[in-house]
Order: structure tokens, then sequence, then C-alpha cells
């Protein structure tokens, strides 16, 4: 198998041996670039992933997961990221970000009913969060839901939703008391197929399998059970998942990174010029080199940050640094592979796919500025 494990255990080892060799079985190279090309999700390989357990990790075992470490994750997700992006993202929808929705806010009724459904693969989940307005400032929202009766009514814009047009469950983001800043946020798990909703996709330079999306509520109606948690208190449940997130995120850009400096060194062992191998020569030897040192470095910080977590500390800046210098570090590693492959990255291929992919570490999940506010705190700033 293809990178270091030092530090892991035998489970997670195995772990991530049995998950890689089920992807080259289930979603071959060829599989990548032909979901590639039509943007189309990873459907038969998310049902197969579920079918082999993994999406029951992050879940409790009263619901039938296996309340995994954070660690266990981190080996999962490199793994996931390492092998295709989309994957890790099509397993962070319904497993992380709604996991910890419904994990946290939903009633043991909804729990029973869809933490089953998303390990046996078969409900996915788009978070809608962002709007057109701002996508950093989450208290600052401007979609609305009005109690009516038993009901609320869902009214807003929200953008840059990831999955949106596959999900069978959104969790929104909405004001019930607008004047009250992130004290009237509440959140709301929303059939997706609801009357009054509209998805567009977008187009965006990557993440082409799991594409991103406009998401339109016109007058949706929502049930008032379907209100996770309490009226607003949206804020504490939108904060209670971030170091999750953030170490998960984390995770799949230091995956991204080891597959860069995989092909890229292998392209140079291969490539000739002058006579020569590329690896031959210095400037290429340095740039492998650097490749290798940032992705050592994003690992490191995660794998002992997950550590910090599984010892129960609320490592909040460790978890924020972690996903910024896996995320930037991803994203040099994969511009110093464009540079060794030159034109040949240039075109279609893994080479070039990586590198638009890395370019959203840096933005999504928390953008590197937002992240930066958030040690700078954590240092007393």
């Amino acid at each position: 198998m293809p990178y270091d494990t030092f530090g892991f255990s035998t489970d997670q080892v195995l772990m991530r041996d049995n998950v890689l060799r089920l992807l080259e079985r289930i979603f071959p190279a060829s599989a990548i670039d032909d979901h590639e090309a039509r943007s189309a999700y990873p459907d038969e390989a998310h049902l197969e992933l579920a079918r082999a357990g993994w999406f029951a990790l992050p879940f409790e075992e009263e619901h039938g997961g296996t309340n995994c470490s954070f660690m266990d994750l981190v080996v999962l997700l490199e793994a996931l990221a390492y092998y295709h992006k989309g994957l890790s993202t099509a397993y962070l929808g319904p497993t992380i970000y709604g996991g910890a929705a419904l994990r946290h806010g939903a009633s043991e009724e909804h729990k029973r009913a869809y933490i089953p459904e998303i390990i046996a693969g078969k409900v996915k989940m788009a978070i809608c969060y962002t709007e057109p307005s701002g996508g950093s400032d989450a208290a600052g929202i401007r979609t609305r839901a009005i109690r009516d009766g038993d009901d609320y009514v869902i009214r807003g814009q929200k953008v840059f939703i990831t999955n949106a047009h596959v999900a069978d469950l959104m969790v929104v983001s909405a004001k019930t008391d607008p004047g009250a800043g992130r004290h009237g946020l509440s959140m709301f798990l929303v059939d997706a197929k609801s009357a009054g909703i509209e998805v567009r996709n977008l187009d965006p330079l990557g993440s082409r399998t799991t594409l991103i999306n406009e998401v339109f509520f016109d007058d949706v109606r929502v049930p008032k059970r379907n209100l996770l948690g309490e009226e607003n208190k949206g804020w504490k449940l939108l904060m209670r998942g971030l170091n999750l997130e953030r170490i998960v995120l984390a995770a799949a850009s230091g995956g991204q990174a080891l597959k860069v400096v995989e092909i890229a060194k292998s392209f140079a062992m291969e490539r000739s010029a002058f006579g020569k191998s590329l690896h031959q020569y210095q400037v290429i030897a340095h740039r492998l080199a650097e490749m290798r040192m940032l992705t050592e470095s994003a690992r490191a910080t995660t794998f002992r940050t997950a550590a910090k977590l599984d010892a129960g500390i609320d490592a909040v800046a460790d978890t924020a640094i972690a996903k910024t210098v896996a995320a930037e570090n991803a994203w040099k590693v994969a511009d110093l592979g464009m540079s060794i492959f030159a034109g040949s990255g240039y075109v279609a291929g893994d080479m070039q796919r990586i590198f638009r992919d890395t370019r959203l570490g840096p933005i999504g999940g928390g953008t590197s500025d937002i992240l930066r506010n958030v040690v700078a705190k954590e240092m007393g700033l």
C-alpha cells in the first residue's frame, strides 16, 4: 500500500488497506474519469462504501454505529481523499455534516428513522448554511423561518451547497428572530423533495463529482417537529460540530497531497529530458522533497490534533490550525506537482483534476482567513 502509516493501530492500517482495495474494485480510474466528465455523483461507490460498513463509523452504537475515534475518522478520510476527493466529500455530507446535526439536535424519533438509513447508504444529505450575501458570517443570514400553526414556512436562498442536487434531506439554517443576530438562528431538518425547493447546479472549478448548487426556498413548509434543537438556539448546534468538521477536512487535504506526491514522483522517474530522467535534475528533486515535507507536516499536525480530541481536549485552536495548514499545504503541493508535469499536467488527467480540487481546501469549511481569526482569538489576541 502506498503511504506511511506510522502511528496507526493495526486496525487502522487494515481500515486503510481495506477501503483502498474496495475502491479500486468498485470505482476504478476509468469510472472516476467518466463521472468527472459527466459531473455525475458516485452513487454506486456511495452505496458500496455503505454496504461495507464505513458509514457507520461516526454514529453511536444504539443507532447502529461503531462510535469510532477521531483518529479512525482521520485514517478513513485520508484514504478516501487519497483515492478520489469526491468520495471523501460524498462521505462527509450524511455522516459528518448531516450526521452531526442529527446526533446533536434531532429527536430520538428522527435519529431512529434516519441514522440507520444513512448507515445503509439510502439517505444522502446536504447542509444549507451559506448565502449569497456572505458565507463566513453564518449569523448574518437572511433566510427566514416563520411559524405558522404546526409548521414553519422557510423563505430564502442558499448557495455553494454541496450535493443538494442528490440530497434526500437538508439541514437548513434560518432566522426565526431576525433582529437577534446569532441568537435568532434556528436549524431545521427539511425533506429535499418538499414543494417550493428549487436546486440549480453551479459550474465549479473542481469537485465535479460532488457538485455545488444554489438552493431556493419558496414558502417551504416544514413541520414543527423537524426543528433541530430549540428555536433560536441553532448557533450552538452549528458550532458544536466544528472541531470534527475541521479535523476531517484536514485529513482529506493530507490524502490529496499524498496522491500528488505519488503521481508526480512517478512522472519524474519515467519522463526524460535532455538525456536524463527528470528526477535526476536537482530542481525537480528539490520540488519533490518540498512536496513531501509539506505533506508530512500536514499529516503530523492532523494526527496530533486527532489524538488531542480523542483525549477529550476541546482543541479549538488545534483543529483550526490543522485544517488551515493541511488545506494550504495540499494546494502548494498540487501547484508544485503541476510545475513538474508542466504541459502534461495542464490537460486532462489526475494531476489537473487534483490541482483543481485542492483549490477549494483553503475556502470551504471555513476560509483560511477566518480560521486564522479563530487561532488569534484562542491566543487571547
